[in-house]
């Protein structure tokens, strides 16, 4: 597939708006999203204030685009591991290990996004739960695709894919909602091995 090039004037704008984004996730990070004005955002990405508003016609629009470019970007990273052409267990250890990742790089916009899903308001929120849960729907099939052709190759024990899908996503988003409140006590990527032990051979002395 050819790569689309863009022009100067694209690029540009490309470059103003990732700007504009990084400087809102700093202060949404900072005070919170309701604490942040377009004025401030404008400010700190050194942009005049109609220049915000020629990118986002509010603060909940640039929320939004916000939490999506990650959760489009979340989808590529693991989609891309759970299709690689490698036998089963090292394409769900790569997916452990590729989750871990993204959290650790991404801790700010996940803690904003989170602290906002708690306590949001509806029209922040509104089209932004569907979007994200279409593109998890697509990743919950594609990982319930990789642990059936494990099944089917005996590698795994006669179940349910989807219902182990649902299990390794479940342990693994334990250990990383332990570890946003306290890297320190509950460092994830040190916990890779214990949970693809858990997943794999679970907790029963045989």
């Amino acid at each position: 597939m050819q790569e689309v090039k863009l022009s100067r004037r694209e690029r540009e704008k490309l470059r103003q708006r990732r700007q504009m984004l990084a400087a809102a996730l700093e202060l949404f990070s900072e005070k919170g999203f309701h604490n942040v004005s377009m004025h401030e955002i404008a400010k700190r990405a050194e942009f005049a204030i109609g220049t915000l508003y020629k990118f986002f016609k509010n603060k909940e629009d640039l929320y939004k685009a916000l939490v999506m470019e990650k959760a489009e970007e979340y989808h590529r990273v693991l989609m891309g591991v759970l299709s690689e052409e490698k036998d089963v267990l090292t394409v769900i250890e790569g997916y452990i290990v590729a989750k871990s990742r993204l959290f650790t790089d991404n801790l700010p916009i996940l803690r904003l996004y989170f602290a906002e899903t708690r306590g949001a308001s509806f029209n922040i929120r509104a089209g932004l739960d569907q979007d994200i849960q279409r593109l998890y729907d697509k990743f919950i099939m594609r990982l319930v695709s990789v642990l059936q052709d494990g099944v089917r190759r005996k590698v795994f024990r006669e179940m349910d894919p989807y219902h182990m899908a649902v299990a390794l996503e479940g342990l693994t988003n334990a250990f990383l909602f332990c570890w946003m409140e306290d890297p320190e006590q509950h460092p994830y990527e040190t916990n890779v091995p214990f949970i693809r032990d858990m997943f794999l051979n679970g907790v029963l002395n045989k």
